[in-house]
């Protein structure tokens, strides 16, 4: 039986799976010391993180051996920022033994859509509004495809969310039908698909809430996570990569844009099972 985390943990959180970065360091309590920095990802992200990272420890004055984890968004999402998240992760873990902290630091990683799925939930509760039954997480893959896990708000799962399936590729246009019996009824719609995707989305029923996974979403996650026993060596800091694809042929691209030129939605190459965490290393983008 999961046991309460120790109280007020010391953890850093980094998300940089979509076009935003986001470093966050505090607890994870409700009400809790935070410290956080927020910047452009993407490309960027190689070049900014480290800094963001020294800049919170800075102002909290924590010193890295006295962190009780590394807290990282693992994917899916953009192939360059998880492996950006990956191995800042890692090389903050490892780094720690130079500061006298044996074997380093533990790593918890954690889905980018149960992440995007907490910062809605949290949305909805700053606001005084009532949280649905099903939070249904969706971010952009790109290639015409989407990355969706639907989530079951009870008190039972890390900040009460609870993954009804794992995270999948699902083209625009057999969301609905994916849907249609894991989240029945009314449901909260989050993520950045609802501009690139709108046609497409059209029918599809549900509140709609534009969100993207944060580093303070981590953090508020993390707790319950450390407490079912989540963390992992550094050397398991590994990307989850829910697609083994990142670019299309130029007569791929040009199949899809005559299947939407003639008001069909397509994407070949498309994967529903979870690519092996390792075989990520074996990926070349």
């Amino acid at each position: 039986m999961p046991i309460a985390p120790p109280p007020s943990l010391r953890l850093l959180a980094i998300e940089t799976s979509t076009d935003a970065l986001s470093v966050a360091l505090g607890s994870g309590e409700p009400g809790g010391a935070l410290w956080q920095r927020s910047g452009p990802g993407g490309a960027q992200a190689s070049g900014s993180l480290l800094p963001m990272v020294r800049s919170v420890l800075n102002e909290a004055g924590w010193s890295l051996d006295t962190l009780a984890a590394v807290v990282f968004g693992r994917g899916p999402g953009s192939f360059t920022g998880l492996r950006t998240a990956c191995s800042v992760a890692q090389g903050l873990a490892y780094g720690a033994q130079a500061l006298s902290r044996a074997g380093g630091l533990p790593v918890l990683p954690v889905d980018t859509l149960l992440a995007l799925a907490e910062e809605a939930r949290q949305a909805l509760v700053d606001a005084g509004q009532v949280v649905p039954s099903v939070i249904v997480a969706l971010l952009d893959a790109r290639m015409g495809e989407i990355y969706v896990a639907p989530y079951a708000c009870h008190a039972s799962g890390p900040a009460g969310l609870v993954p009804l399936a794992p995270p999948r590729l699902c083209t625009p246009a057999d969301l609905e039908a994916y849907l249609k019996d894991l989240a029945p009824g009314e449901s909260l719609l989050t993520g950045n698909v609802f501009e690139t995707c709108a046609a497409a989305l059209t029918d599809l029923a549900g509140q709609r809430h534009p969100a993207l996974p944060s580093a303070t979403a981590l953090l508020r996650l993390a707790p319950g996570l450390i407490a079912a026993g989540h963390t992992v060596p550094a050397q398991d800091a590994l990307p989850l990569y829910v697609r083994d694809k990142v670019a299309q042929t130029t007569a791929e691209r040009e199949r899809i844009r005559q299947a939407a030129e003639a008001g069909a939605v397509s994407a070949p190459g498309r994967s529903q099972a979870l690519v092996p965490e390792r075989a990520a290393r074996r990926v070349v983008q």
